[in-house]
């Protein structure tokens, strides 16, 4: 199971640092008589491109860059389901949750589902997430609430597919629960599947995916192969927590810096540009990259205040980082993918 220690808390503040988003709160007054999603409704979205939404925001350096929106992204968030349980609460967060969806909106969507609009059309479903405290257990109850989590993102992509993607190349971008759940996803229609032709690449960011779990799908060795895989977990250099001993290096890990899977050092240089706690702007050659045992190791970041210095479990931040850089990414492999089948 994944855990986050304490000095996540600190560094959620400074990606993301929200109570702020409560002043948005009052916005999501809709109501589910059911309980569940009804995804016709784009109150039952995060981000889509039928509304205007934080995942349309851009850092203000970034301004001019041109976009064409060739490319469909479906993004699944995080864990925002994080406040402390009460007694009447379940163990999945209700989906009109009013505080919960405000804080998802103003926070991941943001700060995460952004670097991703610059060639694609942004969709992210709402779903009945798994609290925090689903990852510190595991039992049957657990098990459970992943899987209501995941059929509501299995439900949303299928109305995704039959209603909007109309044959549209294929992004799937997703952190932490969200990549959890993404693999599955991954391989329940893409691994081997008639649909791996649209995948332009899946960006699993934050979550542990053994190299043999899937069959056809591989990771990405280059920055332009497409039909493949991303991802990494952000450590402090020479840091690797007790609990992915057991892993044995055995997980996907792409380096953000070079988008290569070997080992060599990535300096700060190649960093072109983090977004932090100032979504307006970004900060250049934040840090370096290196694959090791499975995970990113990095350099203590290098920003105004660097209040990083404390911290070793980077987390939060797997995206930020990178932000440029995964846009620019993005760019390259949307291009790649039009030219390798001549959509044009």
């Amino acid at each position: 199971m994944l855990l986050l220690p304490a000095g996540i808390i600190l560094l959620t503040c400074l990606v993301s640092c929200s109570n702020k988003y409560l002043a948005f709160k009052d916005r999501y007054r809709f109501s589910s008589i059911s309980g569940q999603p009804d995804y016709s409704n784009t109150d039952y979205w995060a981000a889509h491109p039928r509304k205007m939404d934080p995942s349309d925001s851009t850092p203000e350096p970034l301004l001019q860059e041109p976009k064409d929106s060739v490319a469909d992204v479906f993004f699944l968030h995080p864990t925002t389901y994080t406040r402390r349980r009460k007694k009447e609460d379940l163990l999945n967060a209700r989906i009109d949750d009013a505080s919960i969806n405000a804080k998802t909106d103003y926070s991941t969507i943001l700060y995460q589902a952004s670097a991703f609009n610059q060639n694609a059309r942004v969709f992210a479903p709402r779903y009945r997430q798994a609290h925090i405290s689903a990852f510190f257990r595991d039992d049957s109850v657990v098990g459970r609430a992943f899987n209501t989590a995941y059929e509501d993102l299995k439900t949303a992509f299928l109305y995704y597919m039959k209603h909007d993607n109309k044959g549209r190349p294929i992004i799937i971008a997703a952190h932490s629960q969200g990549s959890k759940l993404g693999e599955r996803l991954l391989k329940e229609f893409f691994d081997g599947k008639e649909l791996q032709n649209q995948l332009v690449a899946a960006y699993l960011i934050g979550w542990h995916i053994p190299k043999d779990y899937f069959s056809t799908l591989k990771i990405c060795s280059d920055s332009l192969q497409t039909g493949c895989i991303c991802g990494w977990r952000t450590f402090r250099k020479g840091y690797l927590p007790s609990y992915l001993l057991p892993e044995n290096g055995n997980s996907l890990v792409t380096n953000p810096l070079t988008w290569t899977t070997d080992n060599q050092y990535a300096p700060r240089s190649l960093n072109k540009g983090s977004v932090l706690k100032n979504f307006k702007k970004t900060y250049h050659h934040t840090t370096d990259a290196q694959i090791s045992n499975g995970v990113l190791w990095i350099s203590k970041p290098k920003f105004p205040g660097g209040f990083f210095y404390f911290i070793r479990n980077y987390h939060i931040a797997d995206i930020n980082l990178y932000y440029n850089n995964v846009r620019q990414n993005v760019a390259a492999r949307v291009g790649a993918f039009l030219k390798k089948n001549r959509v044009l």
